[in-house]
C-alpha cells in the first residue's frame, strides 16, 4: 500500500462494476480497495485507511446512506461520494444535507467521480483514517506530518525532567501541549499547574509563585502557598514567560537553579521538585537583545525547544479540528447540526487563521449557534469569518495599549511635565521614565513648542 498515492474505498454489490470502476481508478493514479457490501467495507476501512469511499447507494443489507451513517460516526471527516443508478432530487438534497461530499448516477463517468474524489482529498487534507491516538496526546486533535514531528519530539523529552520551552503563535495550543508532555512523563500521578505570567501584576507575582507568610503584608491573614509548591512533584507551566517583568526574572532564575523558593515574609528557604515548562508567542532572542529578557534565564528554561506549527501551516488538520469543535458544541446548542457543506469547509480549508486554532474554534462555535440547517452552508462561514477579529488581543496586549494612552493623555495634560505626571498616576519618577521608556515615549514632544521639558533627563 503506497503512502504516496491516495486510498480510495469502492464498495458496490455488482461485481462486474466494482472490478471496472476499479481498473479506472486504479490507472488514474489511486489505490483502490474493494467491498461487496456495506459490512464488508466497515472492516476494511480500519485497516486499509482511505482518504474517500465511493459507495453504492441501493445495496442488500447496509445501503450506501446506512453506510454512511455509520462511517461518519466512526469517522466524521472521511468523506464519502455516493453513485446510483436510482438517483433523483431529492435522493440528493437528502444526501447532502447529512453530510455526503457528493452524488454521482450511473454510468459513472470517469472523469466526474475523478473530479469528486480529487476535490474531497483537497478539501479534506491529505490524511487518511488513522489508529486511535495514544492516551496521552488524546487531547491535540491532528493529521498533520509538521504536529506528528512535534509530537514525537515531546514523546522522547517527556521521559526526562529537562525544562522545555515552547515557542508558537498565539491560539496553538501551547497548553495542550505542555499537559501532553506532563502526562507521558513519570510525573503523570503528580499535579499539572499552569499559570499565565502575563495575567499577574508584577506585585503580586513573587507572592503567587513562591506564596507568603501570615503578617508579610496587609491583607496577608494566613499562611499561602505558592504555585512552585502546589507543583511539587510534578509540572509547573509558565504560559507568557516572555511578558514576565525583568524585576522578577532573577528571583526565578534562582529558584530554578537551587529547586528552592522562599515565600515572601519567611527566612528560610524551602525545597521544590518541579519539571517547568514555559511558552510564550514573544521572540525571547530578541527580547534579549533588547535588553528585556535576561539571558541567563533563558538557557535554563530553553533546554529543549518546541516550536508549534500556526494553523496555516498545517491545512490538513483544519477539517479534523472544525468536526472535533462541532460534535463538541453540538451537544450545547443542539445536535440538529451534523457538519459542513463542501462549499463551507472549502472556505475554512482556504482561510488564513490569523488567530490559528483558537479563532477556528470561535467560528465554528458561531456557525454551530446561528445554524438552521443540518449542513453549515458557505454564507454562514464567510459570515463567521468577516466578523471573526484577524486576531483578538491578548490580556499583555489589551493592557499595553491601555498603558500607552494612559501615558500620553498624562504627558499631554501636564505638557511633558514628568514629575507632575508620575504624581498624577501615583508613582516616584524612576518607575514612571521606566514606563515611558518602554513604550518609546520621549515627554519632550508633549511639550509646548517641541522644547525639552525642565526635568527629562533620566536619573542617574
Amino acid at each position: 500500500m503506497s503512502e504516496t498515492r491516495k486510498r480510495v474505498l469502492l464498495v458496490d454489490d455488482d461485481p462486474d462494476l466494482l472490478r471496472l470502476i476499479g481498473l479506472r481508478l486504479t490507472a488514474a493514479g489511486f489505490d483502490v480497495a474493494k467491498a461487496a457490501n456495506g459490512q464488508s467495507a466497515l472492516s476494511q476501512v480500519a485497516v486499509f485507511r482511505p482518504h474517500v469511499v465511493v459507495t453504492d447507494l441501493r445495496m442488500d443489507g447496509m445501503d450506501g446512506m446506512a453506510l454512511f451513517d455509520a462511517l461518519s460516526e466512526r469517522h466524521p471527516t472521511l468523506p464519502v461520494i455516493i453513485m446510483t443508478a436510482h438517483g433523483t432530487i431529492n435522493d440528493a438534497v437528502a444526501a447532502t444535507r447529512r453530510g455526503v461530499f457528493g452524488f454521482v448516477t450511473k454510468p459513472v463517468d470517469k472523469n466526474e467521480l475523478i473530479e469528486h474524489i480529487s476535490e474531497a482529498i483537497r478539501i479534506n487534507g491529505t490524511t487518511a483514517v488513522v489508529p486511535d491516538k495514544e492516551e496521552w496526546r488524546g487531547r491535540i486533535v491532528t493529521q498533520s506530518p509538521l504536529m506528528e514531528d512535534v509530537l514525537g519530539q515531546a514523546q522522547r523529552v517527556a521521559q526526562n525532567r529537562a525544562s522545555v520551552f515552547i515557542g508558537g503563535e498565539s491560539g496553538t495550543g501551547k497548553e495542550l501541549l505542555a499537559r501532553a508532555i506532563h502526562d507521558l512523563s513519570p510525573r503523570a500521578k503528580a499535579p499539572f499547574v499552569a499559570v499565565n505570567c502575563s495575567a499577574i501584576p508584577e506585585n503580586l507575582l513573587e507572592s503567587e509563585l513562591f506564596g507568603y507568610r501570615k503578617g508579610a503584608f496587609t491583607g496577608a491573614t494566613r499562611d499561602h502557598q505558592g504555585l512552585f509548591k502546589a507543583a511539587d512533584g510534578g509540572t509547573l507551566f509558565l504560559d507568557e514567560v516572555g511578558d514576565m517583568p525583568r524585576s522578577f526574572q532573577v528571583k526565578l532564575l534562582r529558584a530554578l537553579q537551587e529547586m528552592k523558593v522562599r515565600p515572601v515574609g519567611a527566612t528560610l528557604d524551602e525545597p521544590v521538585d518541579v519539571r517547568v515548562i514555559s511558552a510564550t508567542h514573544v521572540d525571547l532572542e530578541q527580547a534579549m537583545a533588547e535588553g528585556n529578557f535576561r539571558e541567563d534565564l533563558y538557557y535554563r528554561l530553553n533546554v529543549v525547544t518546541l516550536l508549534l506549527p500556526p494553523l496555516v501551516k498545517r491545512p490538513e488538520d483544519i477539517p479534523l479540528l472544525a468536526m472535533h469543535f462541532l460534535r463538541d458544541l453540538v451537544s450545547s446548542y443542539g445536535d440538529q447540526v451534523k457538519g459542513f457543506s463542501p462549499e463551507a469547509m472549502e472556505a475554512l480549508v482556504n482561510f488564513q487563521w490569523p488567530g490559528n486554532v483558537r479563532q477556528l474554534r470561535n467560528v465554528v462555535e458561531q456557525c454551530v449557534a446561528l445554524s438552521t440547517t443540518p449542513l453549515i452552508p458557505v454564507t454562514l462561514v464567510q459570515r463567521a469569518l468577516r466578523e471573526a477579529p484577524s486576531a483578538f488581543p491578548s490580556l499583555q496586549e489589551a493592557r499595553d495599549q491601555f498603558e500607552l494612552n494612559y501615558l500620553i493623555r498624562l504627558l499631554q495634560m501636564t505638557r511633558g511635565n514628568v514629575t507632575q505626571a508620575a504624581r498624577l498616576a501615583k508613582r516616584n519618577r524612576t518607575e514612571f521614565y521606566r514606563l515611558l521608556s518602554r513604550h518609546g515615549m520621549n515627554p519632550s514632544m508633549f511639550k509646548a513648542g517641541g522644547e525639552p521639558a525642565g526635568d527629562v533627563q533620566q536619573p542617574s
